[in-house]
């Protein structure tokens, strides 16, 4: 027994050191670095061990769901970030259709640089064509409109069909879903900026719609309107967002934003 026990031990011993053998090493690298050249901006170094990190913020759980930074302006519970009155049921927010113009939703704080993420549904049942098919929109800053409309199917003015810069540029390509699922759009918006009363900066946007790149640092060549041109005007940096009432029970959940500020 002894005996064998011995050379039990011994083929254990033997099997763990030749596991060691197999173990890659734990291999060490610099956190940074003091002796490099100095990049174009002047203010650090390439791989600047003095140079700060990123702040750490958590990804949501699942795609769509917001990350631990973002502001959540609606959960599907309540529309206590809007201001108005819209129908409230089973996790998502429907238009009060009023008429054309009726009611809209507006955030009751004020945002510029943004990234926002909208989920958004049409109606299942499609009682009208073009622009009388599921049409809202999503008006960055009160002004500058990124289109919703069903557009599966539907043919309507390309510069108004969904994903479009409003009455500007359409998407680069039509990625709606069929009337009834759920949509969503990812966007960056970069706010305008003014010096005198005039257009220093102008706004862009990025838009992915369904996982597609629809508007890649488009530019907005000025505020939202139907059949004309409208210049932009100066206003502060920030301002509501509006969600669009067109006369249409568009559906609405999930929707949160990160505010943006510049880099270093």
């Amino acid at each position: 027994m002894k005996k064998w026990i011995a050379a039990a031990a011994t083929v254990a011993l033997a099997a763990l050191a030749f596991a060691q053998t197999q173990r890659p090493k734990y291999r060490t690298a610099p956190t940074g670095y003091t002796d490099t050249p100095v990049l174009p901006d002047g203010k650090w170094k390439v791989h600047d061990i003095a140079r700060p990190k990123p702040p750490v913020v958590t990804p949501g759980a699942k795609p769509g769901d917001a990350p631990s930074d973002a502001i959540v302006l609606f959960d599907g519970k309540s529309l206590d970030k809007w201001e108005g009155d819209w129908k409230l049921a089973d996790g998502f927010m429907e238009v009060t259709a009023k008429g054309e113009g009726g009611q809209s939703l507006k955030t009751k704080e004020s945002f510029g640089d943004i990234q926002l993420h909208v989920e958004w549904a049409s109606p299942t049942v499609i009682d009208g064509e073009s622009q009388w098919r599921g049409n809202s929109g999503i008006v960055l800053m009160g002004r500058y409109e990124i289109q919703v409309l069903d557009s599966y199917d539907n043919p309507t003015y390309a510069d108004g069909q969904a994903a479009s810069v409003y009455g500007q540029f359409p998407p680069l390509v039509n990625a709606s879903r069929k009337p009834g699922e759920w949509q969503t759009y990812d966007m960056v918006f970069e706010a305008p900026r003014f010096e005198g009363g005039k257009v220093s900066r102008p706004a862009y946007v990025t838009l992915v719609h369904n996982g597609v790149l629809v508007q890649n640092h488009q530019e907005f060549i000025g505020q939202m309107s139907h059949k004309t041109i409208k210049p932009y005007e100066a206003h502060p940096l920030e301002a509501p967002l509006v969600l669009q009432n067109h006369d249409t029970p568009v559906r609405y959940r999930n929707i949160w934003a990160r505010k943006l500020k510049g880099g270093e």
